[in-house]
Order: C-alpha cells, then sequence, then structure tokens
C-alpha cells in the first residue's frame, strides 16, 4: 500500500472483509452486511477493485496481521461512536450465518479487546 496507512472507512471496509472471511465462506447474508455498510459509511468514490484486490492477494496466515495494522488504522481516525459501529457491523457479519467459527470469534476478540468499548 502506497501511503502504509488507510483512512477509517476503507480500513473498516479491510475488517470487515476479512472477518467475513475468515470461516472460508462467504454467504449472501454476510455479503448484505458489507453491502450495508458500504452504503452508510462510503460518502466518497473508492476503487473497490483495488481494494478487493489487496484483501484477495493476502494469503490466510497474513490475514491477522493485516486484520490488526486495519484495527489500528480505523481506530486513529474514529471516534468511540464510529467505533462501536462499526463493532456492530462485525457482529452482525460474524452472526450473519447463524455460526460463529472459533476463527471469527477470535478476530471480533481482537476489536474488543483492543478497542474496549462502553457498549457495542
Amino acid at each position: 500500500m502506497p501511503n502504509n496507512r488507510l483512512n477509517k472507512t476503507v480500513a473498516g471496509y479491510h475488517l470487515l472483509m476479512i472477518l467475513s472471511a475468515v470461516d472460508f465462506r462467504v454467504g449472501f447474508d454476510e455479503d448484505k452486511v458489507i453491502r450495508d455498510y458500504l452504503v452508510t459509511e462510503f460518502p466518497f468514490r473508492v476503487n473497490l477493485d483495488r481494494e478487493m484486490a489487496i484483501i484477495s492477494n493476502l494469503k490466510p496466515d497474513e490475514w491477522e496481521a493485516h486484520f490488526l495494522k486495519m484495527m489500528d488504522d480505523f481506530y486513529d481516525d474514529a471516534t468511540e461512536e464510529e467505533r462501536n459501529k462499526l463493532l456492530r457491523f462485525a457482529l452482525k457479519i460474524t452472526k450473519a450465518d447463524n455460526v460463529i467459527t472459533a476463527e471469527e470469534n477470535r478476530f471480533l476478540n481482537h476489536l474488543f479487546e483492543n478497542w474496549k468499548p462502553e457498549e457495542a
């Protein structure tokens, strides 16, 4: 990535995409949550093809490091309210298929342990 830091909205997209992929199944309901995020959070035009290419080129063993970096990027630019809103989207994604896998739970725990929300 050229500037090594993404704005909060794009970083949030990366977080949600990785969360949706860690169980190696992306279902319609998870996709819908991501679309809802895009509609509510993208006030500007962004090249999602480029962002998807970045995410798609990550190997599964690189997901966690990228996720942690995106967490930091999002946190640096976001208010507490915005972080809580993203946490709600993250919870919706992990619950979308009615199964929260150990991997999804581990990634969710990263968010909750590092951001320490009052409520999400």
